[in-house]
């Protein structure tokens, strides 16, 4: 069975925390924003490194109200290696190498050229039961030798 699968999200508007940490008043006030959005059956928002911190994005939709002070920026898109894991205890090397092993065996490599990802993907009553979150873990990638 493998453990990684490849999607494609497209290019496309996201609305932005700006940078920052949680505790933030941007952070704050875009928690605040997507957690009054309906559920969805797919996690929307993305978190990921920034210089200066982290970035949170949601996908934009046409007639989205954004609060004052969030942005609506593009989004690159792109294909990514996804795979999953307890949020906060992944241990990155050893997720590292077996994507990485993953990735070489069907012609594929990092594409260090945009930022890698995650997101929570447990609804709340699967947490309780669980006593965790399960994160996705987004690392983008191209095909090997190719300029994206």
């Amino acid at each position: 069975m493998q453990s990684v699968r490849i999607i494609e999200i497209p290019k496309c508007k996201v609305v932005s925390s700006g940078i920052g940490m949680f505790g933030d008043d941007n952070f704050t006030k875009f928690d605040e924003f997507i957690s009054s959005l309906p559920n969805t059956m797919y996690s929307k928002d993305f978190l990921f490194e920034a210089e200066g911190g982290l970035h949170w994005v949601y996908v934009y939709e046409d007639g989205m109200r954004v609060p004052n002070g969030l942005s609506i920026i593009d989004f690159a898109g792109g294909l990514f290696a996804v795979t999953t894991d307890i949020d906060q205890q992944t241990n990155i090397e050893a997720m590292d190498k077996e994507l990485h092993e993953f990735l070489n065996a069907n012609g594929f490599e990092q594409d260090k050229s945009r930022p890698r990802m995650g997101n929570v993907i447990t609804p709340a009553q699967a947490q309780e039961v669980l006593g965790y979150n399960q994160m996705d873990y987004f690392m983008p990638i191209k095909p090997i030798g190719r300029v994206v």
